[in-house]
């Protein structure tokens, strides 16, 4: 409910046109008449409804948002087993109850007011940063939307948001609250520990056949044979057509020539610079060199050292002030310069270091200027290649044809599950693009020709399935070496938990941490300091916790975070902070806290303007708009 009613509460029509920005326009400028022309609305509220329409872009919005978040695209399976749609229903609920609430409060927004907040939108800004008419109507009409209803939305987000705000304005967490957050999150502990590793009930006698007949039977499905699909691909980028032997000699002279300063490094010098309030002192310290004085003198007599007056080392370009720069790259190494007008005033120069222009030899860089051209000429061939491809596979080639008439490398992946794992478990390393080759390659079938990936580098990726091995049972022969190393596992995590639990019992009733470690041959550790939720390096998160979940001369255990065993701990002192003001938690804290509060307020607006305008749902046009 905390983010329905947050998305209703702010701008929502303004972020969804944003959101679309990264979807695909072009899509909703079809689609989005279809669902415009559908009958019924997918929710009301009293006078107030939702079309299909804002019902689909929302919803593809959350699609977009969460697939961004889990690294694919999301399945209509995986959507319903998420919840989305009845998450945008709510969102949805909570904008339409607060627009019926505005609606019968008559609130309203001046057309200036409107304006304003239409052209301060992101969304349609030009090349200049400012409101662009063009760009307006461009990015709406891509949206299937007409400018009035773009500006009646804007207007009951605004009014919207009066209601919100009337609600909420002015509402801060408690200084009670925040000074016991602080003093809940200044607390720190000492704890003292026993390490019970693995060891203390290791070996583990070799299970029985029948134990571990019945273990596997238990647990089959743990052990079944994935679905493995045997995928051939074609990865057309530029550098796989990319041919530099037909760049000539001519060409590599001609591109070296025109770009000789990509493989020049420029002269450097390392420059110091004395400077003078008045030109006067600079031309008396320049005749004092003459007969006598030194440049580290007149730095002397300044107050100041070498390292005071060094500029650095630089190319002329790098030299902001241009008088300098000429008289800089003008002089001799160690020479001092005559007195020079610069930006901020006369300055006497020196160069200590020069570092000559250096330019790499052609036949130093010919190979990389060869494969440079080849590149930058496959790039231009790209899409004719794509179109030669899709044309032989149209006219009936195989895909192993259609790659060698133009020169590209068919690849197969003989068996690999839908993880990108082979039969003997190792994962396929070198598939491009794997995580979208992999999710498309299990949703198509075998044989088919399958439209091709778009890959980042403006190529393209054709694959299909050459064959399917479906999922299947394992036998309980083709699996007993690895059910013999789970149940090992599992008995000695068992059977040490059981011995954990028995330590635990007897450090309650009495004994100490240095009697048991000795029982176990382990020293006791103490550590002192601890803070709620902190990453300790030796006890982790889970440790930090388990600490922090009992009260003092409490006891309990978690497990290693080395991997092996788990700790026995007893919680010795607690200590408070000594004085805690509200003032004293971080401020991203304090704000968490009240937009907290805030949250709550408008959580219990919201169910008590939807009993008050009963919200309900068209499940025909809620269907109607997920079909599209």
């Amino acid at each position: 409910m905390l983010d329905s009613l947050r998305q209703a509460a702010t701008t929502w029509i303004a972020k969804l046109l944003l959101g679309l920005l990264v979807l695909s326009f072009a899509v909703w400028g079809i689609s989005g008449q279809i669902l415009n022309g559908t009958g019924g609305a997918v929710l009301t509220a009293g006078s107030t409804s939702v079309s299909p329409l804002d019902f689909r872009l929302a919803y593809d919005r959350q699609i977009a948002q969460l697939s961004q978040r889990f690294g694919t695209r999301l399945t209509r399976e995986q959507a319903v087993a998420l919840g989305i749609d009845e998450q945008v229903l709510s969102q949805l609920a909570a904008g339409a109850v607060l627009d019926e609430t505005a609606r019968e409060m008559d609130l309203g927004l001046s057309q200036d007011k409107l304006a304003e907040l239409a052209t301060s939108d992101p969304a349609f800004r030009g090349a200049d940063g400012r409101f662009n008419r063009q760009q307006f109507e461009f990015v709406l009409r891509q949206a299937g939307m007409r400018p009035e209803d773009y500006l009646k939305n804007r207007q009951n987000a605004a009014m919207r948001q009066q209601i919100v705000d009337a609600a909420t304005g002015g509402v801060s967490a408690p200084d009670t609250l925040l000074r016991n957050v602080a003093l809940y999150r200044g607390e720190d502990r000492t704890i003292e520990y026993v390490p019970l590793p693995n060891s203390l009930v290791e070996p583990i006698e070799p299970p029985s056949g029948d134990v571990l007949q019945s273990w596997f039977e238990e647990r089959k499905d743990d052990y079944a044979a994935p679905e493995y699909r045997k995928i051939n691909y074609v990865k057309l980028e530029a550098e796989d057509i990319a041919d530099p032997s037909a760049i000539s000699d001519e060409q590599v002279q001609s591109y070296y020539e025109k770009n000789r300063e990509r493989y020049t490094t420029p002269e450097r010098r390392t420059i110091e610079q004395i400077s003078f309030s008045e030109e006067e002192d600079a031309v008396a310290a320049r005749e004092s060199m003459r007969t006598g004085a030194t440049f580290e003198g007149v730095v002397e007599m300044q107050g100041k050292t070498l390292e005071d007056v060094s500029l650095g080392t630089f190319t002329r370009g790098e030299v902001a002030d241009e008088a300098v720069a000429e008289a800089a790259f003008a002089l001799e190494e160690g020479k001092v310069s005559e007195v020079v007008q610069g930006s901020f005033g006369p300055v006497l120069l020196r160069v200590t270091e020069i570092v000559p222009e250096k330019v790499t030899p052609l036949d130093q860089v010919a190979d990389q200027i060869r494969q440079e051209l080849a590149l930058d000429e496959a790039s231009r061939l790209v899409l004719d290649t794509y179109d030669a491809y899709e044309d032989a596979r149209a006219a009936g080639q195989t895909m192993q044809e259609a790659a060698n008439a133009q020169r590209l490398t068919m690849r197969t992946v003989e068996a690999v599950d839908r993880s990108g794992r082979r039969t003997d478990g190792t994962v396929v390393e070198d598939l491009p693009q794997s995580r979208d080759l992999l999710s498309e390659a299990f949703e198509t079938d075998k044989g088919i020709e399958n439209p091709p990936i778009d890959l980042p580098s403006n190529g393209f990726l054709f694959y299909e399935v050459e064959d399917i091995v479906p999922a299947r049972e394992r036998s309980f022969a083709e699996v007993r070496e690895r059910v013999v190393e789970d149940w090992t596992e599992a008995e000695v995590e068992a059977r040490l938990t059981q011995r954990v639990q028995e330590l635990q019992d007897a450090l309650k009733d009495g004994k100490t941490l240095d009697e048991i470690g000795a029982e176990v041959g382990q020293e006791k550790v103490v550590k002192r300091g601890l803070k709620r939720e902190a990453d300790d390096p030796d006890l982790g998160r889970a440790g930090v916790a388990a600490a922090f979940s009992v009260p003092e001369d409490g006891t309990g255990a978690f497990a290693n975070p080395a991997g092996e065993g788990q700790f026995l701990f007893k919680v010795t002192e607690v200590f408070e902070p000594a004085a805690v003001s509200a003032d004293a938690l971080p401020e991203d804290v304090a704000n968490s806290l009240t937009q907290g509060i805030s949250n709550d307020l408008l959580d219990q607006l919201v169910a008590r303007l939807q009993a008050q305008h009963q919200v309900t749902v068209n499940q025909a046009a809620l269907q109607q708009a997920l079909s599209f």
